[in-house]
């Protein structure tokens, strides 16, 4: 599995201000919407549902949260690069400014699982976390997650 599998250059976003892990959840499910054709509202409810099962900042100013979702055909990605970090009641209690959100379908099993051990691969690299932070273009972005899990793969 590739990041350019599950990634669509347009899901990818660099965002001056978020005021909130709600708020942060909005923006994705109005990208999932964008990108993906997805009900806002169902994306939401099931990002927050699975947050409430514990937070998704697994450290160094990453968080991975992610959802399974009925009507969803494949895994798809979404990542948010935030200006401003953003507490995220992450495992070592630091800010957050690296997003990739992982929507999969209902019963994905393997596949939901094989995309987050990427998505979890690609952001321990902290020369590719640098690597995004210093950039705020989006095909920049997009280039660098895309070329990193292309010499990653699952």
């Amino acid at each position: 599995m590739q990041l350019s599998k599950i990634l669509l250059s347009n899901a990818v976003k660099s965002i001056a201000s978020c005021t909130s892990k709600k708020r942060l959840f909005h923006d994705i499910g109005e990208m999932a919407e964008t990108c993906y054709g997805l009900k806002p509202s169902a994306v939401i409810d099931a990002l927050i549902e699975r947050e409430n099962l514990g937070p998704t900042g697994v450290g160094h100013g990453v968080a991975l949260p992610h959802a399974r979702l009925a009507g969803v055909d494949d895994v798809k990605g979404i990542f948010l690069r935030l200006e401003k970090p953003l507490n995220f009641d992450a495992v070592d209690r630091q800010p957050v400014d690296l997003v990739f959100a992982l929507i999969a379908p209902e019963n994905a099993g393997v596949d939901h699982l094989k995309a987050l051990a990427l998505v979890s691969r690609t952001f321990r690299d902290a020369s590719i976390c640098a690597k995004l932070r210093a950039n705020s273009d989006p095909v920049t972005l997009f280039t660098i997650l895309t070329s990193v899990g292309s010499s990653q793969a699952a």
